[in-house]
């Protein structure tokens, strides 16, 4: 698919230059700098030296004082607490760390995964039942709640305290807890909005412990839980976030819980975790326990601090992760089939499928896949609990959210942000919902969001990448949303002689590279995916590439590696 190259607008020359002078380093990670809106030497030691006394005070969060006194009487008056959170990554982790810290303190207390296949997502009716049977007086929800006002509504007349803690936008109406920790939500002055689920219990317990004197680096601990999150649940890394996970990725390659070090080992994980390997490699196997049987099982592992059943736990998941790869395969081929012989499906802008056959929990996946294809807002449906439910995804630009609020008045239940979304409506309905969704977006959507985009950051010539370039360039970690990890174009490259086709099927190419400005310093790199360009490439024509650089380390050996983005030969080059 043809790519569309963006180089960011640069920074203003003099600030760049002043910053390089100050911080004597290139200006091109000058240039790196102004696009993150670090403009001065202050700003850059608090980006680059990230510090746990930065965290913003957790009472500055709306109810936070309620939910603390709630809390604090509960465990006085020997109250049963029910943790209750969903069943991805966010949820589980953040279930995992408010249950450990309170069961630290208290032993009254209890979790609860709802199941993805019979409950669905959020608070559900049968958690509140759960809760009124096992004698629970408090139900704190996680990563969930925010929209669930009748299930709220219901738990106060079975008698039940509810403190929502949750981070997605909330509907027209806040649900009537006893506290909603949300920063999101109206009248809700905490600085920073992006935090996740995970986080926002964090900030629970980091209140409760100022309350009761409980010394922060004793719920410092949980952090790894919190990186694992925040990475995970794709929140922009930036602000608190940025502290969160700076910390969270040391204490994850340091002294990681049992549950996730079980997980990083039977990942093979032998190198320092990045967040890209949280994303990839650990998230996935978290989230697979919920996609294939229950979130509850990565809760147990997650909480786990014994060896052999964290072992055990850990190798059914990976199990599940196997399983769940394969099962997401076969829907995204039934899928990909589904829009190739179906004219509309093909020129539609947008891909709405519905298969009642199709797994659940793997159909956000396949969306996202689908999008790799057909490059367009994407929803998969299939069917659960007599309803169609699904996953939509969008795509770089496009707000899906209000896209599907626009189609509100079709479905039983919607929620997610941006550019992911889950939603319930009545199989009556899928037409009339395709039908309104293809419109609205055809209607609100640019040529240019259909287009898949390279944002380029700046433009580099080989010989400003030097070991000590990438010593200053690995500090901008941890990458994410808001702080990708930098991408380069480097124009006029030609390999060296050396390049091949690699892989399985010989789809990858490894190269050696050279750049007709310095044809003396070449540059080893790997380019995913684009054997298509192979015949140009080994014709030593010169070609322009975009890339992020990366270090390489194979067999104890280190050496910088250009990971390249895209390729445009000559007759493609902007």
């Amino acid at each position: 698919m043809e790519k569309k190259w963006v180089l960011k607008e640069r920074g203003d020359t003099a600030v760049v230059k002043q910053l390089a002078e100050a911080l004597k380093v290139s200006d091109s990670l000058a240039e790196l700098m102004v696009q993150r809106n670090i403009t001065t030497p202050a700003e850059a030691d608090a980006f680059f030296n990230p510090s746990l006394d930065h965290l913003h005070d957790p009472f500055m969060m709306k109810d936070m004082n309620i939910a603390v006194e709630r809390l604090a009487t509960a465990i006085k008056k020997n109250e049963k607490i029910l943790v209750y959170g969903d069943y991805d990554v966010d949820g589980t982790t953040a279930v995992a760390l408010v249950y450990s810290f309170l069961k630290e303190q208290y032993s009254n207390v209890e979790y609860y995964i709802p199941d993805r296949y019979k409950e669905g997502y959020g608070v559900s009716f049968q958690g509140i039942d759960f809760a009124v049977q096992n004698n629970c007086r408090i139900i704190i929800t996680l990563d969930c709640g925010i929209k669930a006002v009748e299930k709220v509504s219901y738990a106060k007349s079975k008698g039940l305290d509810v403190i929502i803690c949750d981070h997605h936008y909330p509907g027209y109406e806040i649900p009537k807890a006893l506290a909603v920790l949300d920063p999101k939500q109206p009248g809700c002055s905490y600085p920073y909005k992006e935090l996740s689920g995970c986080g926002v219990g964090f900030k629970l317990i980091h209140a409760y412990s100022k309350i009761q004197g409980i010394p922060f680096e004793k719920i410092a601990s949980y952090l790894d839980l919190v990186a694992v999150s925040i990475a995970s649940d794709i929140v922009p890394i930036t602000g608190e976030n940025r502290i969160l996970a700076y910390f969270g990725l040391k204490q994850l390659n340091h002294s990681p819980r049992m549950g996730l070090k079980e997980i990083i080992r039977e990942a093979e994980i032998t190198r320092a975790l990045t967040v890209e390997d949280i994303v990839f490699r650990i998230g996935p196997r978290i989230n697979a326990a919920g996609r294939m049987e229950s979130g509850g099982k990565a809760v147990e592992l997650l909480i786990s601090s014994d060896s052999k059943l964290a072992t055990g736990i850990s190798k059914e998941i990976n199990g599940f992760n196997i399983e769940r790869r394969t099962v997401d395969r076969v829907i995204t081929s039934e899928a990909m089939r589904m829009i190739s012989e179906n004219q509309r499906n093909k020129n539609a802008r947008t891909t709405v499928l519905y298969n009642p056959a199709w797994k659940k929990g793997v159909i956000g996946i396949v969306a996202s896949r689908l999008i790799e294809t057909y490059y367009r807002p994407t929803v998969i449906l299939t069917e659960s609990n007599g309803f169609a439910t699904g996953s939509a995804r969008s795509v770089q630009g496009y707000d899906l959210y209000q896209a599907i609020e626009a189609c509100s008045d079709l479905l039983e239940s919607f929620g997610g942000h941006m550019f992911a979304a889950g939603l319930t409506l009545k199989k009556e309905n899928i037409q009339a919902f395709t039908e309104r969704f293809e419109q609205y977006v055809n209607n609100t959507i640019t040529q240019d969001q259909l287009v898949p985009r390279v944002f380029i950051d700046t433009e580099l010539s080989f010989t400003e990448i030097t070991e000590e370039f990438y010593s200053v360039l690995s500090r901008f970690q941890p990458y994410g949303p808001e702080n990708m990890s930098p991408v380069f174009i480097s124009r006029n490259v030609f390999d060296t002689g050396s390049g091949r086709m690699v892989g399985a099927s010989g789809e990858h190419l490894r190269l050696d590279l050279c750049q007709e400005s310095s044809p003396t310093k070449s540059l080893p790199a790997i380019g995913f995916s684009m054997a298509n360009h192979f015949e140009h490439i080994k014709s030593r024509k010169p070609f322009d590439i975009c890339y992020s650089v990366e270090m390489n380390e194979f067999r104890g050996a280190r050496n910088l590696q250009l990971n390249i983005k895209d390729i445009k030969t000559s007759d493609t080059s902007d």
